[in-house]
């Protein structure tokens, strides 16, 4: 493996910045283009290190379910193959998420860490470590500093797939009432449009996908709370988003079991945003009330640079039969375009 372009994570040393292999739009432009399937991860290791404690580890890690989904999903599909089959085909070299898996005496103890190193987008996670216990303890301190990246490059195959077939349309009409831009592909359209808001989908023969756009006045930290972005999405929905049936219309599911536990949970986090000082993540379920539909839904919102406004993008998913597709990877489709967000 080069270390030519790296981040060198060390186990007993700080960490070393080092000129990292994305350093540069115009580099990645040049490079092939990656492979793989919809958070499919590739670990490259033989058979002696991929087993016992460490195939435990790294399972629990990246094929633990993904939360905000209706039904039981791995973060991630993993595909195990000896290092000799990575060295010698340049099939598995080009693939998106990679880890690398090495034990060895004359190992340094490093974990590096390759951006774009054979094709575009990539990360590769390179472990180099003595013994079985350095792995295991290297794996566990960047767990998720891999699930970041892993998600990252995610994120990039969609919007560069997206830049391919980019919805003019539709980027124009954002930036133009916004002020920022999010990249839709061509095959979404403008659903509705309101002073602050706006509903860009995608309707196929098996699915449905979308983003609601919903800007408002930064008034306090309150903002961020919780309850009052579930508030906000309800009132949204109910206003903006009608269902199939008639009278029925989109929210929320915040039903409660008789603890007062949700029924389908809640989950939020502080995530970062280019340019932002602030923003939250929420996952859960909507539902369609007065009729049968539902999904997952996630939701960004974020603290614009000036300060002055809260930008609340929510992309959601209905797909009743999860087959070919699956919730999972439509719901990364609309987290990409919200990660898409250029001010």
């Amino acid at each position: 493996m080069k270390k030519s372009f790296f981040i060198v994570l060390s186990f007993f040393l700080a960490v070393w910045f080092c000129s990292c292999a994305n350093g540069g739009d115009s580099d990645a432009v040049q490079k092939k283009g990656s492979s793989g399937k919809t958070l499919e991860l590739l670990v490259v290791a033989d058979n002696n290190i991929y087993t016992g404690d460490i195939k435990e580890l790294i399972d629990s890690i990246f094929t633990s379910p993904q939360v905000g989904l209706p039904e039981m999903e791995s973060k991630f599909d993993i595909v195990n193959i000896p290092l000799s089959s990575f060295e010698s085909t340049e099939m598995f070299k080009v693939h998106r998420n990679i880890i690398l898996l090495d034990v060895g005496p004359d190992n340094p103890d490093k974990v590096y860490m390759h951006v774009d190193e054979y094709a575009a987008p990539q990360v590769i996670v390179d472990f180099a470590c003595k013994d079985a216990n350095s792995l295991q303890a290297n794996i566990r301190k960047y767990q998720d500093y891999m699930l970041g990246e892993f998600y990252n490059a995610e994120h990039r195959r969609v919007q560069k797939a997206f830049a391919g077939m980019k919805g003019y349309d539709v980027n124009e009409a954002i930036r133009k009432k916004f002020a920022f831009g999010l990249m839709f592909s061509n095959e979404f359209s403008m659903a509705k449009e309101a002073t602050d808001f706006a509903w860009v989908r995608k309707e196929a023969k098996d699915f449905g996908i979308g983003v609601l756009i919903d800007v408002f006045p930064y008034e306090s930290k309150q903002d961020f709370d919780e309850n009052h972005i579930l508030d906000r999405l309800d009132t949204t929905m109910k206003h903006y988003v009608p269902a199939s049936a008639d009278n029925s219309y989109m929210g929320i599911e915040r039903r409660r079991d008789e603890a007062g536990n949700y029924l389908a949970p809640i989950y939020s986090k502080v995530v970062h945003f280019d340019s932002s000082d602030y923003a939250v993540e929420t996952r859960g379920l909507w539902r369609a009330f007065g009729d049968f539909m539902g999904g997952p839904f996630v939701t960004y919102t974020i603290l614009s640079p000036d300060q002055k406004r809260i930008v609340m993008l929510t992309g959601y998913v209905y797909c009743p039969r999860n087959k070919p597709w699956t919730k999972r990877d439509l719901l990364m489709q609309v987290e990409s375009i919200c990660w898409s967000l250029q001010w």
